[in-house]
């Protein structure tokens, strides 16, 4: 039987495309591996043209970013009626805007940290909450634009009204929750291991800790006590589903636990389209699981759909 034509959907236009092009070389060719016949497109404004001649069965959506993970790209494939990986329009869009992610977790029962949403020129003079606290852009991944503010610091983070700032005028000021970095994936309706991100030279994860090899340290299974593990797993599936994720996720967490080992467990957000290059975390926890990458790619395409 031959397999299905899968158009991978790599690159674009977004500041996230250099992770693209790796993640989805990296989906394209575990997929012909299992089979599948591939194509790979470099995607431009022309997309929705493109696949209308293409006429693939699945688009393997291997974007990240604004246009790829925020419901457009999800809209243009359902316009055009290719079933596709990962989530849908909504829960796309939701996500990808933290404000709005946290309003749907917090009333789900998940606990998040206080924060507010400011114009970025709002906090020039002043700290817009007590240090130590987070600055983030509020619609934009791969940690791109976050500015760690120390209890220390008397003025509030230049960079951020400079012209030098590229990541829109609103942003989320959060509340900086001390602790450990936890992930946890889910596929399908089911949460997988939980990992712990130790920054190798880095004071977070930020985006060469994620993408530059040896840029961060993965302990798979994280170390961490069987109910926090538990409950890191638990917190994590309820927010793939309260925000209407489809396929695989995965939520990160900060875990504080100086004072106690229940200590004080945050989510920070959903990713609805985690990175799958040879250092992310994804296929890391899914072969831990048992579930070899051919086999995770494979899933994915074969759990593809319109209306997700």
């Amino acid at each position: 039987m031959t397999k299905k034509h899968v158009a991978v959907l790599l690159g674009g236009f977004s500041s996230e495309r250099p992770v693209s092009l790796s993640s989805g070389e990296a989906c394209a060719s575990a997929l012909e591996q299992e089979g599948y016949q591939v194509t790979r497109v470099d995607v431009a404004r022309d997309i929705g043209s493109v696949l209308a001649g293409l006429k693939p069965d699945v688009v393997f959506n291997a974007l990240h970013g604004p246009f790829g993970e925020d419901g457009t790209i999800q809209g243009i494939l359902e316009y055009l009626a290719i079933p596709y990986t990962h989530s849908g329009v909504l829960a796309s869009a939701l996500a990808m805007n933290k404000e709005q992610a946290k309003k749907v977790a917090k009333a789900a029962g998940i606990p998040v940290a206080d924060s507010k949403v400011l114009n970025r020129f709002a906090i020039k003079n002043k700290h817009p909450m007590k240090p130590p606290y987070v600055v983030k852009p509020v619609s934009e991944g791969s940690s791109f634009g976050v500015v760690i503010v120390k209890e220390d610091q008397s003025h509030p983070p230049q960079v951020i009204t400079s012209s030098e700032w590229k990541y829109g005028d609103t942003v989320m000021v959060e509340r900086y929750v001390h602790g450990r970095e936890l992930t946890c994936a889910v596929m399908g309706d089911v949460a997988l291991g939980v990992t712990e991100i130790i920054p190798v030279g880095h004071s977070f994860y930020d985006y060469d800790s994620k993408y530059v090899a040896g840029g961060s340290k993965h302990e798979c299974p994280a170390k961490i006590s069987p109910n926090i593990y538990q409950k890191i797993q638990t917190l994590s599936l309820k927010a793939h589903q309260a925000i209407g994720c489809r396929g695989v996720s995965r939520s990160d967490f900060r875990y504080d636990d100086r004072h106690s080992e229940n200590g004080e467990i945050i989510w920070l957000e959903v990713n609805t389209q985690p990175g799958m290059t040879p250092t992310s975390l994804v296929p890391e926890i899914a072969v831990q699981a048992g579930h070899s990458f051919g086999d995770l790619v494979s899933w994915m395409v074969e759990d593809a759909s319109c209306l997700r």
